[in-house]
C-alpha cells in the first residue's frame, strides 16, 4: 500500500462527485444529456517488459466522461417554435458559418427571420422556393418569410348538382333578372390575378327532355354582366347520368372573364366543369362547388410536423410549405466535443455528421410545441453520490492507514 493509490481513489471519487453535481445542476437543463465518469486501473510498467502475475497496481485513472445520450422525456410547452426530437439525432445549427449539433430545442424567430436558439445560432434545413418546392441539397440557415402569399389567379370551377329531371322545359329567351326564365342558379366567388375577388353565377335552364343549357353572370368589380353566351349545353341519358358531351371526356366549358378596368386586373379563363352532375326525378341540390383560386394572405402562424415540414398559416385560409427541418447523427456521439450552451462540435471521435429529415434512417421525428427535458435520473444520481462519498471516505482510509504505518516505521529505535 502506498498514498498513490490512495490518491488516485480521492481524485476518481471526486471526478465521480463532480459529474454528480454537474448532472443534478442540469436536472432542469432541456435537451442536457447526463455524463458518467468510467475509470481505468493504473499499472507500472515493468522494466523486462513481463509483468509477473505479482504485480500490483498503482491506483486509477478517469478513462472518459461518457455522456449518454439515452431519449429525455418529451414535454409540452406553450411556445409553438419550440421543437423536441423523439429520437435519435441532433439538431443542425449555424453561427457565422460555424455548424454544431444540439438536442435543445426551444427556438425564437429572429427579427431577419431566421429560427435561432438563445445563444443565436441559426437552425438549418431545406428552404423552399415561392411555390413550396423544397430545394433538398446542401442544408441552408432556415428564414421564415414574411412575405405575402401570391394571389392565385381562378382557372376553374367544378360543380356537382343534381338538375331536378321533373321540371317543365322554358322556350323563352334568359334573362339573369327575371326568374321565371331559369329553373335555378349557384355562385361561387372566383378570383383575378391581382387577387381580386368577384362572383361567378351560373343558371340552369331545361330546354327540352334530357337538355340544359347553362348561362352565367360575372360580377366584374363595376357592374353585375350577363355573359353574351350560354356557358355550354349538357344532355343526359336515361339513367340521370350525363350523356354529352360523352365521357370520358368532361363536361367542362370554357369562359373567358373580363373584370371592370377600374380593378386593374386582366382578363382571365375560367374552366366550369359540370362532371358527376346528375338529372334524377328530386330537388335541384348542390353536392359540390369549388374553385381553385384565391386572394393575396399574411402569414399568420406555422407549425413544424414530425417529417420536419414547416407549414406557414396565412389569413385567406391558405397553407405553404416555407421549409423542412433536417437533423444529423454520427457514428459515435460520445466523440462529440462538448462546447457548452447545450451544444456540441463535430470531432475526429465522432466521425462525419450524417445528415438527413427527420423520420428517416435512425432519426428520430419532431414534435412541434414541445421541449425534451434533460434524461438525468435525481433518484440514480443521489444513490451514486452516496456511493461516491463512501469510496472517498475509504481512500482517505487506506491514506490514513499508510500514514500510521510510517509514522510506526519513523518511531522505531
Amino acid at each position: 500500500m502506498s498514498f498513490q493509490q490512495g490518491l488516485s481513489g480521492l481524485n476518481a471519487a471526486s471526478k465521480t462527485l463532480e459529474s454528480i453535481g454537474n448532472n443534478i445542476a442540469n436536472a432542469n437543463t432541456v435537451g442536457f444529456k447526463a455524463g458518467q465518469v468510467q475509470f481505468a486501473d493504473v499499472y507500472a510498467n515493468s522494466l523486462s517488459g513481463a509483468g509477473g502475475g505479482g504485480a500490483t497496481g498503482i491506483g486509477t485513472k478517469v478513462s472518459q466522461v461518457a455522456q449518454q445520450f439515452t431519449q429525455g422525456n418529451i414535454t409540452a410547452s406553450a411556445n409553438p417554435l419550440d421543437i423536441a426530437i423523439n429520437g435519435g439525432g441532433f439538431f443542425r445549427m449555424s453561427n457565422n458559418g460555424a455548424i454544431s449539433y444540439a438536442r435543445n430545442g426551444q427556438f425564437q424567430l429572429s427579427k431577419d427571420g431566421f429560427i435561432t436558439n438563445a445563444s443565436g445560432a441559426r437552425l438549418t434545413g431545406f428552404s423552399a422556393d415561392g411555390n413550396g418546392v423544397l430545394a433538398t441539397g446542401a442544408p441552408v440557415e432556415l428564414q421564415i418569410s414574411n412575405a405575402d402569399l401570391t394571389p392565385k389567379t381562378t382557372t376553374s370551377v367544378q360543380s356537382q348538382l343534381n338538375l331536378d329531371s321533373t321540371k317543365t322545359a322554358i322556350a323563352a329567351a334568359f334573362d339573369k333578372d327575371v326568374p321565371a326564365t331559369y329553373h335555378n342558379a349557384t355562385s361561387v366567388n372566383v378570383y383575378d390575378g391581382l387577387g381580386n375577388a368577384h362572383t361567378l353565377q351560373t343558371f340552369y335552364v331545361k330546354t327540352g327532355p334530357n337538355a340544359w343549357t347553362v348561362y352565367g353572370a360575372f360580377d366584374d368589380g363595376a357592374t353585375v354582366q350577363q355573359l353574351a353566351a350560354p356557358i355550354g349545353n349538357i344532355t343526359f341519358n336515361g339513367s340521370g347520368a350525363i350523356a354529352t358531351p360523352a365521357p370520358p371526356a368532361p363536361a367542362a366549358f370554357t369562359v373567358t372573364l373580363t373584370p371592370a378596368a377600374s380593378t386593374g386586373a386582366a382578363p382571365f379563363p375560367v374552366t366550369v366543369d359540370l362532371s358527376g352532375t346528375t338529372q334524377f326525378g328530386s330537388a335541384f341540390s348542390v353536392n359540390a362547388l369549388t374553385q381553385d383560386g384565391y386572394t393575396s394572405g399574411r402569414l399568420s402562424g406555422f407549425n413544424t410536423d414530425g417529417n420536419g415540414i414547416i407549414t406557414g398559416r396565412y389569413t385567406n385560409g391558405k397553407t405553404a410549405t416555407l421549409g423542412q427541418v433536417v437533423l444529423a447523427n454520427f457514428t459515435n456521439p460520445n466523440g462529440l466535443q462538448p462546447l457548452g450552451n447545450n451544444a456540441w462540435a463535430e470531432s475526429a471521435a465522432s466521425g462525419q455528421p450524417l445528415v438527413s429529415t427527420p423520420n428517416s434512417g435512425n432519426l428520430g421525428v419532431l414534435q412541434s410545441s414541445a421541449v425534451e427535458d434533460s434524461n438525468t435520473d435525481l433518484t440514480a444520481e443521489l444513490v451514486t453520490m452516496i456511493t461516491a462519498q463512501r469510496v472517498y471516505q475509504a481512500n482517505a482510509q487506506t491514506i490514513k492507514t499508510q500514514d500510521q504505518i510510517l509514522q510506526t516505521l519513523v518511531n522505531l529505535k
